[in-house]
């Protein structure tokens, strides 16, 4: 099945817990991670944010008040969060979930350091729609 390895862990229950904006996985050896939605969003699979390859990404802004409306399965290997943006082109498998949940940390350091060093904000949205004027964007 693409994208899937055969040991990844398969979550056993997947919670939504739309107050505090977590997404919350459970694996049947006990593993647990709570995911919060700006943290999915920001590390959405998606094409239009990862690029084609290495260095085409684009850095996901301004999501910090983002919500999750809905989960939809993506046959047996993932699943499709549709965000309050709008933005519900991710298909986060099970291994990719794995892997936000395994290094969340390391990942979510390594996003704001990026974030400050483009002199960009969780609080303001440049990604979404075209920005105007000169913000240091590559064009």
């Amino acid at each position: 099945m693409a994208g899937i390895a055969q040991d990844t862990p398969i979550p056993s229950e997947i919670r939504l817990h739309q107050k505090s904006r977590i997404l919350e996985f459970a694996y049947e050896n006990g593993e647990r991670f709570m995911l919060d939605f700006e943290y999915l969003r920001v590390f959405t699979p998606s094409a239009e944010a990862r690029g084609h390859g290495p260095g085409q990404e684009t850095l996901q802004t301004g999501k910090r008040d983002v919500t999750i409306e809905r989960i939809e399965p993506v046959g047996t290997y993932a699943i499709r969060p549709v965000f309050s943006d709008g933005h519900d082109s991710g298909l986060y498998s099970w291994d990719l979930i794995y892997n936000l949940g395994k290094h969340h940390d390391e990942l979510w350091q390594e996003y704001l350091k990026q974030l400050e060093a483009q002199g960009l904000s969780r609080d303001i949205d440049t990604t979404s729609r075209p920005s105007g004027g000169s913000c240091g964007q590559h064009h």
